[in-house]
C-alpha cells in the first residue's frame, strides 16, 4: 500500500521508521517531514493548518492510507477532510479528537463511561480557581483546557504559581494530585475494537530527578516489567474500551490511537489525561519493539477491520529513548546551533537517532530548529543494555548549549519503582 504520513516531529520520524520496515508499504510519503525522514520517504511541503491542502495532497498522490501524527490537525478536522475524499485515514474526527482538545470534555466522557480518573473542577474565573485549589490542597494540579503542546500542565506546591498559570489560560481544569508511578498506554482503535500496544513510561520534567518545569517529554522506556499482572487487560477493560464505547454511542466513533496517561495510585488505576494521537517520546520506544507490520495494523483500524487483524507482536528486550533539547528549552528554544555526531551515533548497533527539531543551514550542516532536537533510541536484550547503548550514543552527539537527562529509566533498571498499595 502507499502511505502518506502527516507531520514533522520525532513521533512522525519514529512512525516513518516503522512504516519503512513494513514490506507491505510500497511507497511512503511524508509531509512536511523532517531531515531524518529524507532517506525513508518522499517529502512534500505542506501547511499542517490547512485541512484542504492535506486532503488534496493525499488525493494527488493516490495513497491508500493517510496517517496523521500531530494533535493540532486532528482537533482541527484534518481526518474529516481526508475521509471526505474517500481515502482511508488513521486519525480521529474533530468531534472524537476533542478527547484531547478539551480536558473538560474528556472529564465529561470519563464520567459518562465510568472511567476512573482524578476528581476535578472546571474553572473559568479566578475565584473558581482559588476555591478549587483550596478544596484539593497541595500539590496543586492546574491544566489548560485546550491544546498546549504537552506543556499546559502545572504541578506545584506553590499556590501563587498555580494561580498564575490559570490566569494565562481561558479555561482550566483543577484536579486532585494523583500519587504513584505514571504509565502511558496506546490503544489502536477502529471505533469499536481496541488493540493495546506495549505500556511505556515517559519523563515530563526537564531536569534530573523529575525536577523543573513540564516539557513535551525528555525520555521514555518500554516495556514496564514492574506493572501488576494483567495490567494492560485491566486498562483496556476499565479505561480504553469504555471510552471508545462512549464516543461511539455519542455518534463520534474514535478511529486512530487513543493514548491513556495513567497513574498507578494506592486506590488503583486513574486516568491523568487522554491524547488523540501517539505520544512523543513514548512512540519511539514502543515502535522500536514492534515486530509485526505497522502499516497493516493502521490500515485495519482506518477501515474498521481491527477485529480480524493480527494483534501486535513484540521483540523480546527493551528500548530506551533520551531526548536532547536545545539551549533554553523548555522556556525558549535557541535555533541554529550546530549538531555534531548524530550520523555516527545512528550507525551504532541497536540505535536510531530520531529527528524532532532539526534543519539544514545554508551550508548543509545539521542545526537545531526546535526545543526537543533529537530523540536517541536504543534497543537491547534487557533494559540495562538498552540504557548503556542509548547513553553511549548520546555521548557521541554534541549540541551547543543542549541538555539531556541522565536518569531516564534508571530506577526501573535498578528495580526501584514501587507501585502503591491500599
Amino acid at each position: 500500500m502507499d502511505v502518506l504520513l502527516v507531520g514533522s516531529g520525532g513521533r512522525e520520524h519514529a512512525l516513518a521508521l516503522a512504516l519503512s520496515r513494513d514490506p507491505e508499504v510500497s511507497a511512503l510519503h511524508a509531509a512536511p517531514g523532517n531531515v531524518g525522514m529524507e532517506p525513508l520517504a518522499h517529502l512534500h511541503p505542506l501547511d499542517l493548518a490547512d485541512n484542504a491542502a492535506i486532503a488534496d495532497l493525499a488525493a494527488r498522490l493516490g495513497v491508500d492510507l493517510v496517517v496523521i501524527g500531530p494533535e493540532a490537525p486532528l482537533v482541527a478536522g484534518a481526518a474529516d477532510a481526508v475521509r471526505a475524499r474517500g481515502i482511508a485515514c488513521f486519525g480521529p474526527s474533530a468531534a472524537a479528537a476533542r478527547i484531547e482538545g478539551s480536558k473538560a470534555f474528556a472529564k465529561e466522557v470519563m464520567a459518562a463511561a465510568g472511567v476512573p480518573t482524578a476528581m476535578a473542577h472546571v474553572c473559568e474565573k479566578p475565584e473558581e480557581v482559588a476555591a478549587a485549589l483550596d478544596a484539593f490542597g497541595p500539590p496543586y494540579v492546574v491544566k489548560d483546557d485546550g491544546l498546549a503542546a504537552g506543556k499546559g500542565v502545572v504541578v506545584t506546591e506553590d499556590r501563587d504559581a498555580a494561580l498564575a498559570h490559570a490566569a494565562g489560560c481561558e479555561r482550566v481544569v483543577v484536579e486532585e494530585y494523583l500519587a504513584g508511578p505514571e504509565v502511558s498506554l496506546f490503544g489502536i482503535c477502529d471505533g469499536t475494537t481496541v488493540l493495546p500496544l506495549l505500556p511505556a513510561q515517559d519523563f515530563k520534567r526537564a531536569w534530573e530527578g523529575d525536577a523543573g518545569p513540564n516539557t513535551g517529554g525528555m525520555g521514555a522506556y518500554a516495556p514496564l516489567d514492574w506493572t501488576p499482572p494483567g495490567f494492560v487487560d485491566d486498562v483496556v477493560a476499565r479505561v480504553l474500551q469504555p471510552t471508545v464505547d462512549e464516543l461511539r454511542h455519542r455518534g463520534t466513533p474514535f478511529v486512530g490511537v487513543l493514548y491513556a496517561g495513567l497513574a498507578l495510585t494506592a486506590r488503583g488505576i486513574r486516568v491523568i489525561e487522554f491524547n488523540c494521537r501517539f505520544g512523543d517520546p513514548e512512540t519511539q520506544v514502543v515502535l522500536a519493539l514492534l515486530k509485526s507490520p505497522l502499516g497493516r495494523l493502521l490500515y485495519a483500524a482506518a477501515t474498521g477491520d481491527l477485529a480480524s487483524a493480527e494483534p501486535p507482536r513484540w521483540l523480546d528486550g527493551a528500548a530506551v529513548t533520551v531526548v536532547i533539547s536545545s539551549a533554553g528549552y523548555p522556556e525558549s528554544a535557541r535555533r541554529g546551533d550546530p549538531i555534531e555526531g548524530a550520523e555516527e551515533a545512528d550507525r551504532l548497533e541497536g540505535v536510531d537517532v530520531i529527528h524532532a527539531g532539526t534543519a539544514r543551514d545554508a551550508d548543509g550542516r545539521l542545526v537545531t530548529a526546535g526545543g526537543r532536537v533529537l530523540a536517541v533510541t536504543a534497543y537491547g536484550s534487557d533494559l540495562r543494555l538498552a540504557r548503556d547503548r542509548v547513553y553511549d550514543a548520546v555521548a557521541r552527539i554534541s549540541v551547543e548549549g543542549g541538555h539531556h537527562r541522565s536518569d531516564i529509566a534508571a530506577k526501573a533498571a535498578l528495580g526501584e519503582i514501587v507501585v502503591p498499595t491500599s
